[in-house]
């Protein structure tokens, strides 16, 4: 049996619960001090590490005699963070015990200012929670390096759902039933790479009373996304990316390039704006002047959770200001567009701007292009 001592994240039950497999109260557990330490932010990220600190000391929590698979699972957790167990001695109201503490790999990550739990609590655990769970489901199939290799994807899913549980959409046409009214028997992984597949079983109340029967269902389960429409109300010109997209080629479709507007992922701790304007710089070295919203929707709500969060960008377009984009690491090869809105309304009228967003967008920006003009007129984007 092994002594292990929590001073961060694990120190909070319900996590500790999500990572061991067991009831957190089931485990033999003992507030406890480690001296000689201090608990800091690891510097970027949004977990803490331990630091040695002459003075110092850092509060936690003693669990004792932990069984073994308990263990496994722990050291599968924090493996993933790069964290390996060391020997410390703790003290408890008891005396001194020996104990075993996750500690970073030396030279992994730097240690940053004093962390708070209630932050964490306050600010993380929304995210965490969820994307805990995932990473606990690759336990026994991946090695913690693999799932740190994954961890931003899951990060950003988590992200997602955290959001979905935080924001709704205005209920009075469609049902208010909510979604604790559907009957879930089971949800497992049936691929997980850098996108992750599920297949639900469950049942639904139905329009006309009683419940649906039970369902299998397979959903691509994706982050949310951030897409920006440029447009520079003075020059009256439109901004749209092209690149080659794997939907399209699948379908067999004779030309898998598309024109797009600018679009990206939301990582996690990012805001939906942040998102949407750091995307513009990496696809298409655009800063915008301002983002007006024109709505968020699912893109296939029939089989993906991904979900849409749609800007009109304002900026400067002069004529140079196409050209290639992308973030080379991402192996992202794109070519940008500067045309006149004119122009723009043909290639939608002829249907070569072949992609959902993008029509909607245009179709917002053709309502809205008189208030943006005149405001323009008005107030020159400098």
């Amino acid at each position: 049996m092994t002594n292990i001592f929590l001073y961060g994240t694990l120190r909070h039950a319900p996590l500790l619960e999500i990572v061991s497999g067991r009831q957190a109260g089931s485990l033999d557990s003992t507030p406890a001090r480690l001296t000689g330490y201090r608990v800091a932010e690891a510097e970027g990220e949004d977990f803490p590490l331990i630091e040695a600190r002459d003075g110092a000391a850092c509060e936690g929590v003693l669990l004792q005699d932990v069984p073994e698979e308990v263990v496994e699972r722990l050291d599968f957790y924090e493996s993933g963070f790069g964290f390996e167990l060391r020997d410390v001695t703790v003290l408890t109201a008891d005396g001194a015990i020996s104990a075993r503490v996750y500690v970073p790999q030396p030279g992994l990550w730097r240690a940053g200012a004093e962390w708070s739990l209630e932050a964490w609590l306050r600010e993380v655990w929304p995210v965490t929670r969820h994307a805990a769970r995932e990473v606990m489901e690759y336990f026994g199939q991946l090695s913690g390096a693999e799932v740190a290799a994954r961890h931003g994807m899951i990060l950003t899913r988590a992200a997602a759902r955290a959001r979905a549980e935080a924001e709704h959409a205005p209920v009075t046409v469609r049902s208010d039933a909510g979604r604790g009214r559907v009957e879930e028997a089971e949800a497992q992984m049936s691929h997980a790479g850098y996108f992750l597949t599920r297949v639900y079983r469950l049942r639904h109340p139905l329009f006309a009373g009683g419940m649906s029967e039970w369902l299998t269902r397979e959903v691509f389960i994706s982050g949310d996304v951030a897409l920006v429409l440029p447009y520079d109300p003075l020059r009256d010109r439109v901004m749209l990316i092209e690149q080659f997209r794997m939907g399209p080629y699948a379908r067999g479709d004779r030309f898998p390039w598309l024109l797009e507007p600018i679009a990206g992922r939301i990582d996690a701790g990012e805001s939906i704006e942040t998102a949407a304007r750091r995307e513009a710089v990496e696809e298409a070295g655009l800063r915008m002047n301002g983002l007006e919203r024109i709505g968020g929707f699912y893109s296939s709500p029939g089989y993906s959770s991904e979900y849409f969060n749609c800007f009109l960008g304002l900026a400067d377009l002069p004529g140079d200001a196409a050209g290639p984009g992308g973030v080379a690491a991402e192996n992202e090869d794109i070519c940008s567009h500067v045309l006149g809105f004119e122009e723009v309304m043909e290639l939608m009228q002829s249907g070569e701007t072949n992609n959902a967003p993008l029509v909607l967008m245009l179709l917002w920006l053709q309502r809205e292009r008189p208030r943006l003009r005149a405001a323009a007129g008005d107030q020159p984007i400098a």
